[in-house]
């Protein structure tokens, strides 16, 4: 074997361990925040994690049981049981292999660098913030409350050496990933000198068989689909909302280009499947995404390895692998954390346009609050009416005279819903000459909106007994108009073609 290539499958392959070892606190604890039993959640990061990968789209993405998932689940669970959970899976996975099949996952990236910025910085914030809940431990009347004393001090003294591990050990080797030697490490020093401290194993035991094939037990009727299509449809939007972008983020990461049609097309094939052998769905994890790229894995292999190291530990070392300390996965994290959050964003304060600073900090503070698929929708609509107030402002008539006297308004820029008024403020029909000239040859109408102002213009000339001239209209704008038809001066050579956006062309 080529020592490239073996290099290369040792780097995934190892890096598919380390990724199995962070799937797995995530996993347990989405599990429970859908109100499901843990191996529910571990099936389901088995599952979709090998199926995506074999399928491809993205090579080096991660995916698996999701807490942005699992937070719009838990409703459903709570009210009509783990059956319609499975039976919604099965029907989110349908309408994303729709999604990807009918290619859209290529809109994905009309997404503005603003909105992925705040999506990339929530998110890093979001990572964060989960991994505070292991310094809570549960009182002898059932609640919580906040670690103190040697427990607090030595959960952070283990975090503290996971990471000196990650980020020093690689000054000196890069022949072993610094994740898995710091994983390795810290569980050894506490196994051997009987440290107490929070395991993997505190959260739940993670032994099981193999996942059975299982049609969900619910009623095949109008009444099931009415239940479970509306969870479905937020279900599909929000897991590919969340992969895109991150195939999106990776795609810049690696200076590669992903496929996301085809990754929707996994992650639905891999939700289906799941959802008929009792998991719980899921979606691309940036967190674990970002472990796996900063390793250097970027092939589809550790994804597939991933996802059998975490089957083997389900079937045959869960002992072992309850024992790992969560200090030394809470610290991964917070390297993952810090390894995805924009720093250098703050650099732009003051240096790009103050509308995509708001854009940035709407999208990572609705991260935060609410959820991703809120996030971007919220950040997509704030860019686009920026955009359309900015091009409503670029507006504009260079007005002169011809030689028989008509007065010219030469009109420059783009004549749509929001820059109408602007429109109609340029003119003085009183003012104005018995012979009006405008030209749109510099200029694009380009919705109803606009022709509307286009009719209105010339219904106030018209009152006036002025006559108006439109000229380099394109040809279906002549359809289009009302009051104004009559007004147009058609040049079949000179006339721009172009269609005004207006459902009367049908």
């Amino acid at each position: 074997m080529n020592p490239q290539n073996f290099s290369e499958i040792k780097t995934n392959v190892l890096s598919g361990l380390i990724v199995a070892l962070a799937l797995i606190p995530e996993a347990i604890a989405f599990a429970l925040v859908a109100h499901v039993h843990p191996l529910v959640g571990l099936y389901a990061a088995f599952m979709v994690s090998l199926i995506t990968s074999l399928i491809g789209g993205r090579p080096g993405m991660i995916s698996g049981a999701a807490g942005s998932l699992a937070v719009v689940m838990v409703a459903l669970v709570v009210q009509h049981g783990v059956e319609y959970l499975l039976a919604t899976v099965v029907l989110m996975g349908v309408l994303q292999i729709i999604f990807g099949l009918l290619k859209f996952g290529k809109f994905i990236r009309m997404v503005p660098h603003p909105v992925m910025l705040g999506f990339v910085n929530g998110l890093a914030i979001v990572i964060f913030i989960a991994q505070l809940g292991h310094f809570k431990v549960a009182n002898a009347d059932g609640t919580m409350s906040w670690m103190h004393g040697t427990p607090l001090y030595t959960m952070l003294g283990l975090i503290a050496l996971t990471l000196a591990i990650i980020y020093l050990l690689p000054r000196w080797t890069k022949a072993v990933p610094s994740t898995l030697v710091a994983i390795v490490a810290v569980s050894t020093l506490v196994i051997a000198f009987g440290i107490d401290t929070k395991t993997v194993g505190d959260l739940s035991s993670i032994k099981g068989g193999l996942p059975v094939f299982h049609i969900p037990s619910v009623p095949l009727d109008l009444d099931t689909l009415r239940i479970i299509f509306p969870y479905s449809l937020i279900l599909a939007g929000i897991g590919l909302i969340e992969s895109l972008l991150t195939l999106n983020l990776i795609d810049d990461m690696t200076q590669t280009r992903g496929k996301p049609n085809r990754a929707c097309v996994g992650q639905g094939v891999a939700n289906v499947v799941t959802g008929f052998f009792g998991g719980m769905g899921g979606c691309a994890m940036i967190g674990q995404s970002m472990i796996n790229v900063t390793n250097g894995a970027v092939k589809n292999i550790s994804g597939i390895a991933a996802a059998l190291f975490l089957l083997s530990f389900i079937l045959f070392t869960s002992q072992w692998i309850e024992m790992i300390p969560l200090a030394a996965l809470i610290g991964l994290m917070f390297m993952v954390s810090e390894k995805t959050f924009e720093w250098g964003s703050f650099r732009l304060f003051g240096k790009v346009p103050k509308a995509d600073v708001l854009v940035g900090l709407t999208v990572a503070i609705v991260t935060v609050l609410s959820d991703l698929a809120m996030a971007v929708i919220v950040g997509v609509i704030i860019s686009a009416l920026v955009f359309a107030w900015q091009h409503a402002q670029h507006i504009e008539v260079r007005v002169g005279t011809e030689e028989h006297g008509w007065k010219v308004y030469d009109l420059h820029g783009s004549l749509f819903f929001a820059s109408t008024q602007n429109f109609l403020g340029l003119f003085s029909p009183k003012d104005d000459p018995a012979e009006v000239v405008i030209d749109f040859k510099n200029a694009r109408v380009k919705d109803h909106s606009a022709l509307e102002a286009i009719d209105l213009l010339a219904e106030r000339y018209a009152e006036l007994g002025k006559k108006l001239h439109l000229r380099h209209l394109s040809p279906d704008c002549l359809e289009l108009l009302d009051k104004a038809k009559g007004m147009i001066e058609v040049n079949v050579l000179e006339d721009p073609l172009y269609h005004p956006a207006d459902n009367r062309l049908g």
